[in-house]
């Protein structure tokens, strides 16, 4: 009797963009949510009313005009790499359910994949760059979100410009 292969889980990236527009964990969340996902994981960095021991008034995010097209690449560049690999550890169950990503039809459920980060002027309380990612299981949700927001804040030609309450200004990652 011959045994299927195990299916790797597909990947469905819904959005990955630059957004001028306000963005929110909320709408990241329904968007990835489905019946077949046994976990959601989300992050929002919001702005927050201080940096380096300064009051923050407000930000601006501006991006290189190659920005979108990195944003779409790093996307990839994880999806491969996940799909490459297979399943990461911690993303089965302590039971030994195997990859838990098929259906009785057994067909893989997808991974699916929403990040923005926002350039404009944002206030106190705005998010800056939201993601959610489902999964069949938690360990995969959350070692794909949080790469993916790693990889998006390190890698993404995006600057921030701090307004700090006494009237100064300063540059965040210009340098990089």
């Amino acid at each position: 009797m011959a045994t299927e292969p195990a299916l790797e889980p597909a990947f469905e990236v819904l959005n990955a963009v630059l957004s001028a527009e306000p963005i929110s964990v909320d709408q990241a969340i329904a968007a990835v949510e489905s019946d077949t996902a046994g976990a959601v994981v989300s992050f929002s960095g919001v702005v927050r009313n201080h940096d380096g021991g300064k009051p923050v008034q407000r930000l601006s995010y501006s991006a290189h005009p190659t920005a979108h097209q990195v944003m779409a690449d790093v996307v990839a560049q994880l999806v491969a790499e996940q799909a490459a690999a297979g399943e990461p550890a911690g993303a089965g169950t302590a039971a030994g359910s195997g990859s838990g990503a098929e259906t009785g039809s057994g067909a893989a459920q997808p991974v699916r994949i929403w990040v923005a980060h926002r350039i404009g002027m944002l206030e106190i309380g705005d998010p800056a760059l939201v993601c959610a990612v489902s999964a069949a299981h938690r360990g995969q949700a959350f070692a794909v979100c949080s790469e993916l927001v790693d990889r998006v804040k390190a890698q993404v030609p995006i600057w921030k410009e701090q307004f700090f309450t006494d009237g100064t200004v300063e540059w965040v990652g210009a340098g990089a």
